[in-house]
């Protein structure tokens, strides 16, 4: 797919008149809540039941209450006014991951779609999250099991989040230290005090399912440590870990360094994996709609133009400097290109070590939920269709990238293949005889 950059060819669209905005205002109002009730029940006799039983206005009530109906018709409206709110400050961590929302700001993206947006980095992922939380950002770069953690409440008071767009897919790596050239399978990090940058991470719970694949018990046979990702490479070179899941540039500025080697990339684990994702309140999406889908739609416009290989040295360059990654430019195009050194006396060429594809599959969600299950985040029963369609605004997303040009998937949720594991399709209609599925596990 294609998007040639050049924001001067953004032409705002003209105000409708009051009272045409009011009436298209209502209309699609009145779209979304028919496309929910045709999702749920189809065209025929039962919802046309529930809704005379339970009449119209408590019947979308009752559906408000577990599913996202007002964020769904304010990404739906949003097009139809200025933003509420153009001043505006999205918290980052310096990583390749957060490319998206960090090159929107130098490459005109946030500006193209009438916003004039600060950049605001954070040392690590807590620090995001209670900034977030408190305000001091309106919107955030997180990793993509945070939003579903804070709205459940696990590892912070109970926030509804919603999350419009991954970022990322792909685009980690086990890195190790150079004295463990000789590993050869997960078997052999017994005794490994490895590090992931988050409890609630993709990194976390893929080194877990990786090490668990190897016959070990991640809490037992191996210390897992949190630290915050710009602090990694300093932590292997004086010894403190053997290694560590993490996102980049930190795997390639540890072989630049010349202190380890890219042991598996995560691509490798699961192919297509989400990562990073943009994210913010529920509030601030109910509060401010026009503002939010303002925002949204730069932040999938820039992802899907990080998506084209042609543009990724571009993008490097843009996102290098101090106030944003603070990487050297060569470490920046190895990642986003996909052609670097591993560490081992090769370059290798993998063109998808890291991609930007925006769309929040409800299956995505549900796995992460399943990890939170089996290794004792969450604990009792979980309903995990529910807060993946809670948190994870497909349908939000399928609407933003048709209203800018962009074919969307169909369908909210997929089959997930691994690469790696004895179980290797995952179904997310069959998610508990998942999490039971795994002979090492908590849950």
């Amino acid at each position: 797919m294609s998007c040639d950059h050049d924001p001067t060819r953004f032409n705002p669209p003209e105000a409708s008149p009051p009272e045409l905005a009011r009436g298209l205002e209502d209309r699609l109002s009145r779209m979304v809540e028919e496309s929910v009730l045709r999702t749920i029940f189809g065209r025929g006799l039962v919802r046309r039941q529930f809704m005379k039983l339970a009449g119209v206005g408590a019947g979308l009530a009752a559906l408000e209450s577990v599913l996202p109906l007002r964020a769904a018709k304010a990404l739906a409206q949003a097009t139809l006014g200025p933003p509420e709110k153009k001043d505006l400050k999205i918290g980052f961590i310096p990583i390749t991951c957060a490319t998206p929302i960090i090159m929107a700001e130098p490459m005109g993206f946030y500006k193209k779609h009438g916003l004039n947006v600060q950049v605001v980095k954070a040392s690590g992922w807590a620090m995001i999250r209670d900034l977030s939380i408190n305000k001091e950002t309106d919107a955030t770069h997180m990793l993509s099991p945070m939003p579903l953690a804070i709205t459940m409440g696990a590892g912070s008071n109970a926030t509804p989040y919603v999350m419009p767009a991954v970022e990322n897919i792909n685009g980690q790596a086990i890195t190790l230290a150079n004295k463990h050239k000789g590993v050869k399978s997960a078997k052999d990090f017994k005794g490994f005090k490895l590090a992931v940058p988050f409890d609630y991470s993709m990194h976390n719970f893929l080194l877990r399912y990786v090490i668990a694949e190897g016959g070990l018990d991640p809490d037992k046979d191996i210390q897992i440590r949190v630290v915050p990702p710009p602090e990694m490479v300093a932590n292997l070179r004086a010894g403190n870990l053997d290694g560590y899941l993490a996102p980049d540039p930190f795997n390639q500025r540890a072989v630049y360094e010349e202190i380890g080697f890219i042991w598996m990339l995560s691509k490798d684990i699961w192919p297509g994996h989400p990562c990073c994702a943009f994210a913010c309140s529920k509030e601030f999406a109910t509060t401010y709609p026009n503002t939010f889908q303002a925002l949204f739609r730069a932040i999938v416009d820039a992802t899907q133009y990080a998506h084209d290989p042609k543009h990724r040295k571009e993008i490097a360059k843009a996102i290098a400097p101090r106030n944003f990654l603070n990487q050297p430019v060569e470490v920046l195009e190895q990642v986003l290109t996909g052609t670097f050194p591993n560490g081992l006396g090769q370059t290798l060429t993998v063109p998808d070590r890291i991609d930007f594809d925006p769309f929040p599959y409800h299956s995505m969600a549900i796995w992460i939920l399943t990890q939170m299950k089996r290794w004792g985040y969450v604990k009792g029963d979980v309903d995990y269709k529910k807060i993946a369609e809670q948190v994870f605004l497909a349908s939000g997303c399928r609407d933003a990238m048709k209203a800018i040009g962009f074919k969307a998937p169909e369908a909210n949720s997929l089959k997930h293949t691994f690469a790696l594991g004895r179980t290797k399709v995952f179904d997310p209609d069959r998610a508990e005889e998942y999490v039971r599925s795994f002979p090492i596990r908590k849950a």
